[in-house]
């Protein structure tokens, strides 16, 4: 295809021209799997689709020549992406589709093309979470808890071989010791873990009876957790090395999920703590000195005259530290009248003049809501 014939390469794979490299990559990928040919057996537009994408990405994604290709076009970058054989460059290492070519191969095919390493580099234990529940004090101010934590220990009788003590695992005669299989998918060779040993290039005939061939048993060990204050629920805590025992790689992590108790008292907004406080009739119309709860213990409140349900005053620092370190939040402490009830013929009469003293009617609502229905119905 001559170049005057070509695309924009922006226009390929659907980005605009300020498009970041992790969007590019993105928008490649999303090409890629689409019309790959081995997604779209026989068929030349995608074929085509495909080769079109793979130029665009090679060039777009490296800075020199996307430089290059925005200052002058196709005419800066001709020939490039347009090696021997299937028309794309090669995709090894240090090449820009070194990386995205694994994860798209693993879409494809169901497994990195690069999935078989884990045989020489050793395989990573697995990830482990650990929920935990805490009390709202504790997740306030800290703690420090100890857990009791399951993992899979080297079988000491097989010396984590997986074999019977005096026998050892043979070969594996599918990946003869690769770990690794390779497959002819189109224009690619694609090398994916080897299903029978699973990527360890061993299979065992004869399996130790302690871990039955798996050359771990179980376990639980005991750790000392530190929660820092200022935590709250959705929280997680990780810890590195504390996961699933590696083989021939590093140990997972362990992660700690926190969960935080309802308090019947206290409520948490941000880093502030709220508290509301129910007072008499009496108490505010006249005003009061209240012993107020806090995280901190007890502390004395005035509250003036004439206070109203629904006020909120604020005692500084006395809320929830901060997760960074520095500073506390405030208690907000919201002020809910009650309303007598079970009043006696005495306490009836009294409120009665209170109001006539007053000038206030009894029912000054229920009079306008009937006159408002009067009007309605006239």
């Amino acid at each position: 295809m001559a170049n005057g014939e070509k695309r924009d390469y922006y226009e390929v794979l659907g980005v605009h021209r300020n498009a970041s490299e992790t969007e590019i990559k993105k928008a490649f990928r999303k090409v890629a799997i689409q019309f790959h040919p081995d997604k779209n057996p026989g068929d030349k537009a995608s074929e085509e689709k495909f080769k079109e994408a793979s130029e665009a990405y090679e060039i777009l994604s490296d800075p020199q020549k996307r430089a290059q290709y925005d200052q002058f076009g196709h005419a800066a970058v001709s020939g490039a992406g347009g090696g021997s054989g299937g028309g794309f460059g090669g995709f090894g290492a240090g090449t820009p589709f070194g990386d995205i070519f694994g994860d798209i191969f693993g879409d494809i095919f169901g497994a990195g093309a690069g999935a078989g390493r884990g045989r020489t580099q050793g395989r990573r234990g697995d990830d482990l979470l650990y929920n935990m529940e805490i009390s709202f004090e504790e997740a306030a101010f800290g703690v420090e808890k100890k857990i009791e934590v399951p993992f899979a220990k080297r079988c000491v009788t097989c010396n984590g071989s997986g074999s019977r003590p005096g026998t050892d695992p043979k070969v594996c005669p599918t990946c003869r010791g690769a770990g690794q299989v390779r497959y002819q998918q189109g224009f690619f060779s694609v090398s994916k873990t080897c299903g029978q040993c699973n990527g360890e290039g061993k299979v065992v005939d004869d399996p130790c009876p302690d871990c039955r061939g798996k050359g771990s048993t179980k376990d639980s060990k005991t750790l000392s957790i530190k929660v820092p204050g200022g935590v709250e629920t959705g929280s997680r805590l990780k810890v590195t090395g504390e996961g699933g025992q590696g083989k021939g790689g590093p140990n997972g992590d362990l992660y700690v999920a926190i969960n935080v108790r309802e308090h019947p008292i206290f409520q948490r907004e941000e880093n502030n703590v709220i508290c509301e406080i129910p007072i008499s009739f009496i108490q505010a119309s006249l005003g009061c000195e209240l012993e107020v709860p806090t995280l901190d213990g007890k502390v004395a409140m005035k509250i003036p005259d004439g206070t109203q349900s629904g006020k909120i005053y604020r005692l500084k620092g006395k809320g929830i530290p901060s997760l960074q370190g520095y500073g506390r939040g405030d208690q907000l402490v919201v002020i809910r009248i009650e309303t007598p009830t079970n009043l006696n013929k005495k306490q009836k009469e009294l409120l009665e003049e209170f109001a006539r003293i007053s000038g206030e009617d009894v029912h000054p609502m229920k009079k306008g809501f009937l006159d408002k229905v009067m009007d309605f119905i006239s």
